[in-house]
């Protein structure tokens, strides 16, 4: 196909507003699926996705479209919408020329649509703005008209299409806009091969399976090639397109979207964002991708310690698919060995431990997620921590820096003052508040990581009624406030234990120490003496329960006779509890450890 008749477009929306429909209608309206095959959400192939309702992984597709006696190649590249994949939008926008902008006519614009525009324009990317279900009653089309208008900023020159994606109404008026208002693929070399990986999938037959934009030249089954970054060879075993399934075929020419198979068994040979070229007189590299940084920390250990080296080949394999996940092998003397994990966030830890478990048959235990902590010391030396058990004594501790977040709220204005109010209770600083359209007002605030992490996405939707949305970026490290964040230690039998420490702030460290020793005191085997639990914070305990001793009645034997038989055998009872609790040790089984990590 000629580079003139090939337009490559992603759709971009906030979550629920109807990609993954729109896609299935575009399938539909294309021919790309037989009607028998056609089901829900068919780019959504992951057990997981299909269950939730969201697309966790960008899929690409290819399809056919005849206009005015015209043929064109028509590459669409279905994106997530929870912020926690926003990386797997950013590379899906990197292969395309074209972005749908779908809103949701019943909610207007939302936090991510937002974000998502900012993305697309910083890529130079044609955006068509599409209002989708604009078959129900409730949608409010000229507001949301209004506030996609705002968004953009092109004013009343701006077409806006409208669509129905469950129904099918507009989408073909919509596919002929793809093509009138989406560019074709530009490209400088025909002679000499280029392509942008920006995907990865892992098959035990073929090795790694490369997904790549052909940005020059061709790429030919059979040819040899090179990574650019890594500077593996490779001979192409097999070369192909998305219908969505693999569909093999000769070469892919510049513009194209497509598969290529490496035949290499390394997972390590890949690299989001790396290039291929040829071995001989290659093209320079083209610009990849930025790097994303975890968030948010959990150390994952298997079960079975014999599951070790199953539980490291697996976590190989998902990063190949998702090169934003992080490792590093970790040893705890309670849970053996294992690993610390990076996520972007909280949903994406549940993603990638729910496929370890589905997809791999992994039995894991998951710690507590955390944050890292930049400690600069009295002695001037530095330290990156992400583990509360490595977090310093107060008194060699000078400075605490803790990553902060810029977030923009949208919430209707009736709902500000329950926003406020839980804003102050996470310790945010509200910036600049501004009216967007009618019946929606954005807010502009900073907060620790820490606090976001603590359930506040949950708490904004439960304090607006669910109206609320929320986007956030990394702002970078700012000094905590003085004693602000504490080391909060557990000990059993007055002996500390470095699993159950963690990171808590001043405002809440007597309510988590109450907490925890309340629920260690539940599921703590009890011993043949009494065991004290406490919470401590530097010197001090702030909280403690006791467990009583099993009890065992040593007279049971005896029947009638004097009283000080009875009297001595308890006094013996009474200094043999006594010697052992001065002597003893409280094993602690893994089961326990296990449900306190566990929420």
């Amino acid at each position: 196909m000629e580079a003139k008749n090939i337009r490559n477009f992603s759709i971009i929306a906030h979550i629920d507003h109807g990609k993954s429909t729109l896609a299935d209608r575009i399938l539909e309206l294309t021919g790309a699926i037989e009607k028998r095959k056609m089901q829900e959400q068919v780019l959504d192939q992951m057990e997981l996705e299909r269950e939730r309702g969201i697309t966790i992984k960008m899929q690409p597709v290819r399809m056919s479209y005849e206009l005015s006696a015209m043929s064109y190649e028509l590459n669409l590249i279905d994106t997530p919408g929870h912020i926690d994949f926003s990386y797997e939008v950013s590379r899906a926008l990197k292969a395309v020329e074209g972005a749908v902008l779908l809103v949701d006519a019943t909610q207007g614009v939302q936090a991510q649509t937002i974000s998502n525009v900012e993305m697309a324009k910083s890529m130079g990317l044609t955006i068509i703005p599409v209002l989708n279900k604009m078959d129900l009653a409730s949608a409010n089309a000229e507001e949301s008209r209004e506030e996609i208008k705002r968004l953009l900023g092109d004013g009343d020159e701006l077409k806006i299409m409208e669509i129905s994606a469950k129904t099918g109404q507009g989408v073909k008026e919509l596919m002929e806009e793809i093509i009138a208002r989406v560019p074709p693929p530009k490209y400088e070399y025909e002679d000499r091969p280029r392509a942008l990986v920006f995907d990865f999938e892992y098959s035990n037959h073929q090795g790694v399976i490369v997904y790549a934009r052909i940005t020059d030249g061709k790429i030919k089954k059979g040819e040899e090639f090179v990574l650019a970054q890594t500077k593996e060879k490779f001979t192409a075993g097999e070369v192909g397109i998305f219908t969505p399934e693999k569909k093999p075929c000769g070469e892919l020419s510049a513009g194209e979207i497509g598969y290529i198979v490496t035949n290499v068994k390394k997972p390590s040979i890949a690299a989001v964002g790396d290039t291929i070229v040829s071995p001989v007189n290659p093209l320079p590299p083209l610009p990849g991708y930025y790097k994303p940084k975890p968030v948010v920390w959990a150390s994952i250990y298997p079960e079975s310690q014999n599951d070790f080296n199953n539980l490291r080949q697996a976590l190989e394999r998902l990063r190949l698919s998702d090169s934003s996940l992080a490792f590093e092998e970790e040893t705890s003397g309670a849970l053996g060995r294992g690993f610390r994990c990076g996520f972007l966030g909280m949903l994406h830890l549940e993603i990638i431990t729910e496929r370890l478990r589905r997809e791999f048959n992994l039995n894991i235990i998951i710690a507590a997620p955390t944050i890292s902590y930049k400690i600069l010391f009295t002695d001037g030396t530095e330290k990156e921590i992400y583990s509360p058990a490595f977090f310093p004594e107060e008194n060699k501790i000078k400075k605490i820096y803790e990553p902060w977040v810029n977030l923009e709220i949208v919430s209707p204005p009736e709902k500000l003052g329950s926003v406020m109010q839980l804003l102050h209770e996470h310790e945010a600083e509200v910036g600049a508040t501004e009216q967007f359209g009618d019946h929606r007002a954005i807010l502009n605030v900073k907060m620790p990581l820490r606090e976001l992490m603590r359930g506040f996405f949950d708490e904004l939707k439960s304090a607006t009624a669910g109206y609320a949305s929320l986007n956030y970026k990394i702002e970078g490290m700012r000094e905590a406030p003085e004693n602000g964040i504490l080391k909060m230690e557990v000990l059993v039998a007055e002996e500390p234990v470095p699993a159950f420490a963690r990171i808590v702030s001043k405002r809440r460290v007597q309510k988590e120490a109450e907490e925890t020793v309340e629920k260690l005191k539940r599921i703590l085997p009890r011993a043949l003496f009494s065991i004290k639990i406490q919470a401590k914070v530097g010197g001090k305990i702030l909280a403690s329960r006791s467990l009583t001793a099993m009890k065992k009645n040593v007279t049971a034997h005896l029947y009638g006779g004097d009283i000080t038989r009875k009297m001595k055998l308890r006094e013996k009872q009474k200094k043999g509890k006594k010697r052992m609790k001065e002597m003893g040790r409280v094993n602690i089984p893994q089961e326990v450890f296990i449900k306190m990590v566990k929420k």
